[in-house]
């Protein structure tokens, strides 16, 4: 526990230790996350010391990045971590490491607006001058990799970001990849890197993205990754930039944090059980699908998004309610995130239509839906930041009040020290602000 303010993210003018390239795409759905656990296997089998990051506030493919290397994976961009916090993780993370690769988030060129705009994977390239990786969707082309591939490298360079080389995914054969590297090197283009073959495996999905890597296994791509260069690492960037000192100021020391932390509630950054730990905060952990109570000596309690709807029958024979209703009823602070906030209602009402008891803190229901009730970055009126993505709605009939002040997305739900929302926080974001929101009185 920390006692006195500390100094951290201190990174002299020097290059960083490993080399790092962003992974992109053309678009969602070209096969990103699956080339780059094809990579991190393969960086893996030459004896690398691999580190791995997420652009964009993605929970379930930083799990799976994880699941291949063995350490946790976090989250970079320009919007919700920002550039300067998103270059301090790099530091401190990577310093002993050889080699470090970034997913990146949708198209390369996709962000809250415009083209390459905030929280794309381009402006993060341009950012922290990374080379690019492009994965192409190579099923059913040849020559029209030209045009595809020039446009991106044409408004890259408009940004002063280098694609550094093409990765085709679904690739149908050696001659296909043939194809497709001598097109691109006739018309001076990226070199074709890698390959994946079509008959690749692919990776679970269900409603808010992929399956947790704990479902299953996590399939070898090896076999049917094709390497076209003679040393990959040779392509990545060697980054230097400085970094002010940051000072911790111990906004949460003595403060003991109770997390919820299984299956229902697994969608945590990284960072912020970092930033609690640093703030000089105990976490400690408790599981709802087992039933186990507030621990005793937690002045706050937080409830991250996940999964509830898929464990809504254990979930609805969970001991942990009546301790968690006594700790918000003695007016003790509580932050509920999304799948978190699920949690306090009456009932949740799963895809299937069965409706399940929760803990019935507050007086609504959460009812799955098969669309999409809301997607995009949120940054409350305070200055923290975060992202909004569920496919659930929450019906009632009392009206309460707001416990954000935000202008696009859901205000949430505030009752006595509570404080629950769809919204998931970036607690590095506003240090003051979260101090706040776990202090004993808001």
């Amino acid at each position: 526990m920390l006692s006195q303010p500390l100094e951290q993210g201190s990174v002299p003018s020097s290059d960083v230790g490993a080399a790092l390239a962003l992974l992109a795409g053309t678009q969602s759905g070209c096969g990103k996350t699956t080339i780059m656990l094809a990579l991190l296997q393969y960086l893996r089998s030459r004896q690398l010391d691999v580190l791995s990051f997420k652009s964009g506030p993605d929970f379930l493919d930083p799990l799976w990045h994880q699941a291949v290397t063995g350490r946790l994976s976090y989250n970079l961009d320009t919007r919700m971590v920002g550039t300067q916090h998103s270059k301090q993780i790099i530091a401190e993370q990577s310093g002993s490491v050889d080699i470090a690769l970034i997913e990146g988030v949708m198209g390369l060129f996709d962000g809250r607006s415009g083209v390459g705009g905030s929280g794309s994977s381009a402006e993060l390239a341009k950012e922290l001058q990374l080379h690019v990786f492009l994965v192409v969707d190579a099923k059913g082309m040849s020559g029209s990799i030209v045009p595809l591939v020039s446009g991106f490298v044409s408004y890259a360079l408009q940004m002063g970001v280098t694609i550094a080389g093409v990765i085709a995914n679904r690739v149908g054969s050696q001659h296909h990849a043939r194809l497709l590297r001598d097109a691109l090197q006739q018309h001076q283009l990226p070199p074709l890197i890698s390959w994946m073959e079509k008959s690749a495996p692919g990776l679970p999905e269900r409603h808010l993205g992929l399956v947790q890597p704990g479902e299953v296994s996590v399939p070898d791509f090896l076999p049917y990754l094709h390497i076209e260069v003679a040393h990959l690492p040779d392509l990545f960037s060697r980054l230097s930039f400085t970094l002010p000192k940051k000072p911790v100021q111990g906004l949460l020391v003595n403060k003991k944090i109770a997390v919820a932390q299984d299956a229902a509630c697994c969608f945590i950054y990284p960072a912020n059980i970092d930033f609690l730990y640093q703030q000089g905060a105990e976490v400690l952990y408790f599981s709802p699908m087992a039933g186990e109570p507030v621990p005793d000596k937690a002045d706050g309690v937080w409830l991250p998004g996940g999964y509830p709807e898929l464990y809504a029958e254990s979930l609805a024979q969970s001991k942990t309610w009546q301790s968690l209703k006594q700790f918000v009823e003695t007016s003790r602070p509580v932050l509920a995130e999304c799948g978190g906030a699920m949690l306090l209602g009456a009932t949740l009402i799963d895809h299937a239509g069965t409706e399940w008891s929760m803990a019935n803190i507050l007086p609504y229901r959460s009812i799955m839906q098969t669309k999409l009730a809301a997607l995009g970055y949120r940054e409350e009126a305070s200055g923290i930041r975060g992202h909004e993505f569920h496919h659930s709605v929450r019906k009632t009939e009392q009206v309460f009040e707001p416990c954000v002040d935000i202008e696009r997305g859901d205000k949430g739900v505030r009752y006595k020290n509570l404080r629950a929302s769809y919204v998931h926080w970036y607690f590095p974001s506003a240090p003051d602000v979260i101090a706040e929101w776990f202090s004993a009185n808001w």
